[in-house]
């Protein structure tokens, strides 16, 4: 007589030996590793909009020889849950799964990976070699009636007894004294194969840990911005006195529907507050400022008031909520700069002084960045009263937000804790989901990913430096793939505060490609207003800064001038309004062009694809074959697809060899494929 396993106090020994049996982490019965993405071993959510088709992957293996198979399990915020059958992925033998979901919903989402047993991808490899080669055909059939019928029974439980019916009649074909080819054939059938992939049974199913993801509205993803300053607006100057009048919310209605006109449905403000005196800059960034300098807007604060006050010249709160519902009229929102700093003559600074940092001689720190000193600004020491510094900041976007503001645009986040951030959005997410923050950080790339990470919805990124197709191809692949899961990029062509080098030669054919890139590379891209008129002239040589630059001073416009790039910028939102293959960053692929200077890329979503063609040299006219991988394109069963130049509306046929000549008058073809011919 047998007697039990006992440990060394001859207890009996307790082994849970469930087939399932795992932890939230770790192997189970079937094992699944390397579930991606997953953010900081999910500490936070891994991001998607309303809509947007996206990738989960994972390794998912087992022991021996019997097939395994993977599903990726969604579960929506009320808890519902939707199944997705993953696919092999990659070379054979390293077992990567990869199945695409869409979220239908906002809100706080969750997915998990599972592992299982394949009883119907086991038995058919099976059988395939076994009837191949005539081996033990009685054993094969009677196999594979038990599985037939016992996914009829699943059918039926799923309330489909059509296909029961037809699994049951299968079964049937399964006699082994048919002949094997006959037996085969069954075994083949796509009906089949289709039945068994809905219905199949799931054996020894593995549940990996539920992992955050976080579902925003699509703006968060797809939106062109335009930025302009209110006050340089209707501005006007007294030649005799030589005194500015402000432009105000009320004037600039007319550029707000101008922007809109042009399919712009983002308009962003630079800080709409009073300005300090203190230390007021002049023109180019001086420190002589005269009485009718108007300052910079990032130098907030004054006896008027702080971050919850707004500058008088540029009226009041009725007027800029004027300005706020003409927007929405428009189907435009207002986004708005939210910079976290003080002027001296803050009245944070009186009434707490403890927000600052003073320094050893008794004064407050202002902001620098050698050589450049910015006097007027005080930045904010988060370590002296976070709980009072956290909630104050807490209480001024509630304010802007009850005025109709939905959309941040935050100024030098990555000077503030990630961490205060963090707090910030999760507050945010608990009452107001449907608010958006741009992270304005040019900076290291471990600081951009991680305030990404914790939430902001957009940012700013290296395009701006990014030239040359080496450069652009290798960027663009890493924000489409290992970055798409927490960082969506804003490629904005130009800011107040930078001007690059590629555009100081005012050459008219650089800013039509840059725009062009920005707006078919990315999903998100914007303008600050003046790009349109080719402005390029630099303060100093060697430096990325305007001359006469509008920081500092009023910059009214002649919008009607000529020439211009207005309708180079109408012709691509609505481009890229029509085609989701725009709207969407993460299917993205890059084709060869023989030209250095010849760029070639298509983004698809579904059944919409569109390829880029785009010339990088402003100065020359290129030719270059484009070899077009139609594979990539979802062309199956065709040597050549049908095109239509969106830019143009001309129609091509292209096979997988092409030639193009662009110019610096036309310098891309922006192609929708239409239909194998």
């Amino acid at each position: 007589m047998s007697k039990p396993i006992t440990s060394g106090d001859d207890a009996p020994l307790s082994l849970d030996l469930s087939p399932t049996a795992t932890g939230p982490f770790g192997f189970g019965r079937i094992p699944v590793a390397k579930v991606w993405p997953v953010i900081e071993a999910g500490a936070y959510p891994v991001k998607a909009v309303v809509g947007e088709l996206f990738p989960i992957g994972a390794k998912v293996f087992r022991e021996g020889h019997d097939a395994v198979n993977a599903s990726v399990i969604l579960t929506s915020p009320e808890g519902v849950e939707t199944r997705v059958d993953m696919q092999p992925v990659g070379p054979p033998g390293l077992d990567a799964w990869q199945g695409w979901v869409r979220p239908d919903a906002e809100g706080a989402w969750t997915f998990r990976v599972e592992g299982w047993s394949d009883p119907w991808g086991t038995w058919h490899h099976n059988a395939e070699a076994k009837l191949a080669a005539g081996m033990d055909l009685e054993l094969v059939c009677l196999e594979g009636r038990d599985l037939l019928e016992r996914t009829a029974a699943l059918a039926d439980e799923a309330g489909d007894p059509v296909e029961a019916s037809i699994l049951r009649a299968t079964a049937q074909l399964l006699i082994p004294q048919r002949k094997a080819p006959d037996l085969l054939e069954v075994a083949n059938g796509a009906g089949l194969a289709e039945a068994m992939r809905t219905h199949g049974p799931r054996d020894l199913v593995t549940p990996t840990a539920d992992f955050p993801l976080w579902v925003d509205r699509k703006r968060a993803l797809f939106s062109s911005w335009y930025e302009f300053f209110p006050r340089s607006q209707g501005a006007s100057r007294d030649e005799a006195t030589g005194h500015w009048t402000s432009g105000t919310f009320d004037s600039s209605h007319e550029r707000l529907e101008a922007a809109a006109a042009m399919g712009f449905d983002v308009i962003y403000l630079p800080p709409i507050h009073p300005i300090g005196n203190a230390f007021k800059k002049g023109k180019n960034n001086t420190l002589d400022a005269t009485e009718d300098d108007p300052g910079s807007p990032w130098a907030i604060g004054s006896a008027e008031g702080g971050h919850d006050a707004i500058h008088p010249d540029l009226g009041d709160w009725a007027a800029f909520d004027r300005f706020v519902a003409r927007a929405g009229e428009l189907n435009v929102e207002v986004a708005l700069d939210f910079a976290l700093q003080a002027s001296p003559d803050h009245p944070w600074v009186s009434s707490h002084p403890e927000w600052f940092t003073t320094r050893i001689d008794g004064t407050i720190a202002y902001a620098e960045n050698p050589p450049k000193k910015y006097q007027d600004i005080y930045p904010i020491n988060f370590d002296n009263d976070p709980v009072g510094i956290y909630h104050e900041v807490l209480r001024l976007f509630k304010v802007w937000m009850s005025h109709g503001v939905r959309i941040f645009r935050i100024d030098n986040p990555h000077t503030k804790p990630v961490e205060f951030w963090r707090w910030i959005i999760e507050r945010l997410r608990e009452t107001d989901p449907d608010v958006l923050f741009l992270a304005e950080a040019f900076t290291k790339p471990e600081m951009m990913a991680a305030l990404g990470k914790v939430g902001f919805h957009q940012s700013y990124t290296y395009f701006t430096w990014r030239t040359t197709k080496f450069e652009l191809t290798e960027y663009a692949v890493e924000l489409a793939n290992d970055m798409a899961a927490y960082y969506r990029p804003n490629f904005f062509v130009n800011t107040p505060d930078i001007n690059p080098f590629h555009l100081q030669s005012g050459n008219p054919a650089i800013f039509g490609i840059r725009a062009i890139l920005a707006a078919t590379l990315s999903p998100t891209w914007g303008v600050y207003s003046g790009f349109e008129f080719f402005e390029h002239e630099v303060l100093a040589p060697g430096r990325e800064e305007y001359l006469n630059s509008e920081k500092y001073e009023y910059r009214p416009r002649d919008y009607n001038a000529e020439p211009n790039l207005n309708l180079l910028f109408g012709t691509l939102n609505s481009i890229r309004r029509a085609h989701p293959a725009l709207q969407q960053l993460r299917q993205l692929h890059f084709h060869h062009a023989s030209h250095d200077g010849v760029i070639a890329y298509s983004k698809r979503d579904g059944d919409d694809v569109v390829i880029v063609i785009c010339s990088l040299d402003p100065d020359n006219l290129v030719e270059s074959d484009v070899w077009l991988d139609l594979g990539a394109l979802g062309v199956t069963g065709a040597d050549s697809v049908l095109l239509r130049d969106e830019l143009t509306g001309a129609s091509f046929t292209w096979g997988e060899r092409n030639f193009v000549r662009l110019t610096p008058s036309t310098p891309a073809h922006i192609l929708h494929v239409l239909t194998a011919p």
